[in-house]
């Protein structure tokens, strides 16, 4: 569905949005009240009055066209109010993870030269006043929490800014709206830090063009529109939300509703009952294991209703990918499947959901099948944040899982090949895939909606962009007729010590389909063979031990028992019979602590940073190698 109105700017989405809804006490945002716990909404003209206030202080501070504004907050509408006052100045948003570290808060702030930061916390407002002064550009913070006594003069308190920004505003309206207009499609909107598997984050500079012509162009494969409901979560940090969980669904007139957190997500979904969900494969991960094991500790009666109900929804999922519609006797099965099965996966999504929309990871095809024969359909995208981030995504009515889906319209994809850099395929969004190689390569990108460039980093942007103008992935990739199929990261490939060339990113996904693995690194660089190091689901693990009367005092006890070793020998053996040979995993060890953003084993995308694992484990890993004979 196409945008609400036209726009080639933000500023210009905004203002065109405020316009349309002038007067229809519309709501824009959502949130829920701490202290009343009611979902609150703010109407567009109650969220353009905070907007015009905020842009109204920060001009009486400084910030012209071309200055970074950092926001350094969890998902909430001071978030959305930050972004957009910033955008109606020319200004740059920089955005932060909260899960950073200070020392790389500190990084980011002085790298980007921000002139200001909007805080949430007070956890996160002590990280700031502590790397501030390290910041020479770093003029003020302002906190949404409650200020202290002895807070420092450099920190001011967001009901003070926003009263002092809207006397500001009516006093210079004409002014300062008309700033908004002088803002350019190629002008820069946002410097987006790559969270880096390795070493330090680089500022991807994204234009007004880069986004609204991604969020333009997506409009025109997804359906959001103006009655749809989005429950925000992800990270707006992060390219994927802040395309499509923000400006896409602004862009539609949709509604926004703010989660009060992750823990919190199961409670809010029920409470908002959204009609769209963008998340990453994690999530659907989660909710698939919690039922499967549900099922698989019930009575056999309630296993045989499962498997029928699902066997159900697979050939009516089936049928109607074919396009073809299913038999009346057929119908009544699925209703009767959804009303015994499937109503209650619907309800703990909060009961309304249309589709999903999964990024920043892969989503594994038993996933994807598996929703789709419960009647909620996850369309998988794929992207990068030098990319805006969109560049391809799944067709509703055509999902195909185990691929990332069409490309989009005004965007090119070409195959290079990784032997001798020759182009083997090459497909626009606008393009008919006829006669396509499916030969695999290095995915390169031309479009809109790809970035200027790394900020203050001339060398890391010649890296990425070759002397034709194509954006270098990283990304290895074929076509299958027309649809994009990603194998793994170039960065990622193992080379083992007989030459062999090994993408890990496929066979983690495979075992991690294991009811016991809840996470896994495949290692093997310059080895004889391959090896894992394996995070257990401890939950599991736990129901099996119970069941099986193992007796095991503590997860210690419980990871180190010949029984539980078992399991996973069993589940490798497995995998290592339909492995090529290079691809067989012939030792394992097993780890108590899983990797988390706050332990830096995983990027804030939830992505393994595998040169931290394996320097943290190097001593485990060495060991289990030489036990083996194969040591460095």
């Amino acid at each position: 569905m196409p945008a609400l109105v036209a726009f080639e700017t933000i500023p210009q989405l905004f203002h065109r949005l405020i316009a349309h809804y002038q007067g229809l006490q519309r709501p824009a945002l959502s949130y829920k009240d701490k202290r009343t716990k009611h979902w609150v909404n703010i109407t567009w003209e109650e969220l353009a009055d905070a907007v015009h206030a905020l842009a109204g202080y920060f001009y009486q501070r400084g910030v012209r066209k071309g200055d970074r504004v950092a926001i350094l907050s969890e998902n909430r509408p001071e978030w959305a109010i930050t972004d957009l006052a910033t955008q109606l100045l020319g200004g740059i948003n920089v955005a932060l993870y909260t899960s950073l570290p200070a020392s790389q808060v500190g990084y980011i702030l002085q790298d980007s030269g921000a002139k200001i930061l909007v805080v949430s916390s007070a956890a996160q407002l002590r990280k700031a006043e502590s790397v501030f002064n390290e910041c020479p550009a770093l003029e003020e913070i302002i906190t949404l929490s409650e200020m202290r006594k002895d807070h420092p003069p450099f920190v001011r308190a967001w009901e003070t800014v926003l009263a002092e920004g809207a006397i500001y505003w009516r006093a210079h309206a004409a002014e300062l709206s008309a700033l908004a207009d002088q803002v350019q499609p190629d002008d820069l909107s946002a410097l987006i830090y790559t969270s880096g598997t390795t070493g330090l984050p680089k500022g991807v500079m994204l234009t007004h063009r880069n986004f609204c012509t991604n969020v333009q162009a997506a409009l025109q494969r997804v359906d959001f529109g103006p009655e749809d409901h989005h429950l925000s979560f992800l990270p707006l940090c992060h390219s994927f939300e802040r395309t499509a969980g923000y400006t896409a669904v602004m862009a539609c007139g949709a509604r926004i509703s703010y989660a009060e957190s992750i823990e919190a997500l199961g409670q809010n979904l029920i409470e908002v009952q959204p009609t769209v969900m963008i998340s990453v494969p994690r999530l659907f991960e989660r909710v698939y294991n919690a039922m499967h094991k549900a099922i698989e500790a019930g009575p056999a009666l309630r296993r045989q209703i499962f498997n029928w109900a699902l066997s159900v929804g697979r050939r009516v999922a089936e049928l109607r990918l074919a396009g073809r519609t299913p038999g009346p006797f057929l119908q009544a099965q699925h209703r009767l499947a959804h009303r015994l099965v499937f109503q209650k996966l619907h309800a703990r999504l909060g009961g309304k959901l249309r589709f999903a929309v999964s990024g920043g990871a892969a989503l594994p095809k038993h996933i994807g099948e598996f929703f789709l024969a419960a009647g909620i359909t996850i369309i998988e995208g794929y992207g990068l944040t030098e990319t805006a981030p969109v560049l391809t995504v799944n067709p509703m009515d055509r999902p195909r899982f185990g691929t990332v889906g069409w490309v989009l319209p005004g965007v090119t994809i070409a195959i290079q090949r990784l032997s001798d850099g020759a182009i083997v395929g090459q497909l626009s969004g606008d393009d008919y895939p006829s006669n396509l190689s499916t030969e695999e390569g290095e995915i390169l990108v031309k479009g809109p909606n790809v970035m200027k460039g790394y900020w203050n980093n001339e060398e890391a942007t010649a890296e990425v962009f070759d002397a034709d103008g194509w954006f270098h992935t990283g990304d290895v990739g074929r076509f299958d007729q027309g649809y994009l199929v990603i194998t793994d990261r170039i960065k990622h490939m193992i080379v083992s010590r007989g030459g062999k060339n090994i993408y890990p990113g496929p066979i983690e996904e495979k075992l991690k389909q294991e009811p016991w693995i809840d996470q896994i690194v495949v290692l093997g660089e310059g080895r004889e063979f391959l090896a894992a190091l394996i995070v257990p689901d401890f939950e599991a693990l736990r129901q099996y031990a119970q069941s099986q009367n193992l007796s095991v005092t503590d997860d210690e006890a419980l990871l180190s028992h010949p029984q539980v070793l078992g399991l996973f020998e069993h589940s490798l053996r497995q995998y290592n019979r339909q492995a090529p040979a290079h691809e067989r995993i012939r030792a394992f060890r097993l780890l108590r602590e899983p990797f988390t953003v706050e332990n830096g084993l995983l990027t804030p995308t939830l992505k393994p940073r595998r040169r931290q694992i394996e320097a943290q484990y190097a001593e485990l890993i060495e060991a289990m190698y030489a036990q083996f004979g194969d040591s460095d």
